[in-house]
């Protein structure tokens, strides 16, 4: 509660409005999510390997909306060009530019995610309107969608500049949170009976309240793990440590590569299922259906080693031994007990390997839950415990929470400093 009183003050009004802004930009979103495309209805079946999108965009998809692609085509492209960083000799230069550099590879991003945005409209307009449409229609729909997508980066651009937190992952998170309270209403509709007896009825109840904390017992844990970090400690040989000062580290987040493994391993399950639903072939269609789906045994082991093996190649993209052991030498600091150069690239890596095989296994079994949990249940799709949207919901409250207590902290530091 000490944030809330410091929020409040009159000193404090400016982050007020920020605040204020960032809440009316995502009202505009949760508005935008109920506005169908022109032409279409909503969208009835099963979605299938495509709920983790219309879950992130806060059920936009399901109604068919402006906004049904949501920001998932921009954030494909973001780990699209973090790999191609890797891979071709030109984004390696623009990733050693720093600033100059990362706001061309952001503006290549977003033209690739506003690329991405029209070919899934259009696949998506053809998967869900049938061959009945025509060509014309098929663009028409895709360029509203492609729209709506532009929209969103651009409003979640300004809820960076002039709100609080980063803007869209903001938005992300409140399309995931939009859902909760539908979730929640069709868990207990599903759970309890109001035509039967006293007893069915009140077993019903219990069912609801042990569902309901099981789910925030959840969160609880995601909140740890997410929290968890392992500390290297490190020593600089033109400083000395004394008693009652705190050494240096480097702090390994055990979920270091946070939902990107999630999404990627989604991404790719996706795409035999848009290409069934493209070339409208039986067999193919039949072929993905059986054990390219996650619902299946087979596309499930696919989809949960998919996350395992993209956690490790994220996490050591983020997370670079060799080069952190470099810049370590390079600036006199070493690791108590372990020799630089070499030594410290081995045993970074030693811990990142264990670190990451920890995060990587959370991430699976988060992610599997929701499915294991509708497969054992007879509960609507909609009614899910832990999941991607947990994850993603849990990391941005995180963030944008240390983002305002920092800034309180800071006003309240220059405070402090010019009273002296």
């Amino acid at each position: 509660m000490p944030l809330l009183k410091q929020l409040f003050k009159p000193t404090n009004r400016d982050l007020l409005k920020r605040i204020g802004f960032t809440l009316v930009a995502l009202a505009i979103f949760i508005i935008g999510t109920t506005i169908q495309v022109p032409g279409t209805e909503s969208i009835t079946s099963n979605l299938g390997f495509l709920e983790l999108v219309n879950t992130m965009g806060g059920g936009a998809l399901q109604n068919f909306s402006i906004f049904a692609l949501g920001v998932m085509p921009y954030i494909t492209a973001t780990i699209v060009m973090q790999l191609l960083g890797e891979l071709i000799p030109y984004f390696q230069e623009l990733n050693k530019q720093g600033h100059v550099g990362r706001q061309k590879i952001n503006t290549y991003s977003r033209y690739m995610g506003i690329l991405f945005a029209f070919i899934q409209g259009y696949a998506f307009s053809f998967m869900f309107l049938g061959r009945s449409a025509s060509a014309t229609e098929y663009i028409y729909i895709s360029v509203v969608l492609t729209a709506g997508t532009a929209f969103l980066l651009w409003l979640g651009d300004q809820i960076t500049r002039k709100g609080i937190g980063n803007g869209l992952s903001l938005i992300i998170m409140a399309g995931i949170i939009a859902t909760l309270p539908q979730m929640f209403i069709d868990a207990f509709q599903g759970l309890v009976v109001f035509d039967g007896t006293a007893q069915e009825i009140t077993l019903g109840v219990v069912k609801f309240i042990l569902f309901a904390i099981i789910y925030f017992a959840i969160i609880v844990g995601v909140i740890f793990v997410q929290m968890a970090e392992r500390k290297v400690p490190i020593q600089y040989a033109n400083k000395s440590t004394t008693y009652g000062q705190s050494a240096s580290y480097v702090p390994i987040k055990v979920n270091t590569a946070g939902v990107v493994p999630v999404i990627f391993a989604s991404s790719l399950m996706a795409i035999p299922g848009i290409i069934a639903g493209l070339i409208n072939n039986e067999g193919f269609s039949l072929f993905v259906e059986n054990y390219l789906t996650y619902t299946t045994p087979v596309g499930f082991i696919i989809y949960v080693i998919f996350i395992f093996l993209f956690g490790f190649v994220y996490t050591y993209m983020v997370f670079k031994p060799e080069d952190f052991a470099k810049n370590l030498q390079e600036s006199g600091g070493y690791i108590p007990g372990i020799r630089p150069g070499n030594e410290t690239k081995t045993y970074l890596s030693k811990v990142l390997t264990r670190i990451t095989c920890l995060g990587s296994v959370f991430l699976a079994i988060i992610v599997a839950l929701p499915i294991i949990f509708s497969n054992v249940t007879s509960l609507p799709t909609s009614v899910s415990i832990g999941g991607t949207g947990l994850l993603i919901v849990v990391g941005v409250a995180l963030e944008t929470y240390k983002q305002i207590e920092g800034s309180l902290l800071s006003r309240n530091y220059k405070k402090g400093y010019a009273r002296r």
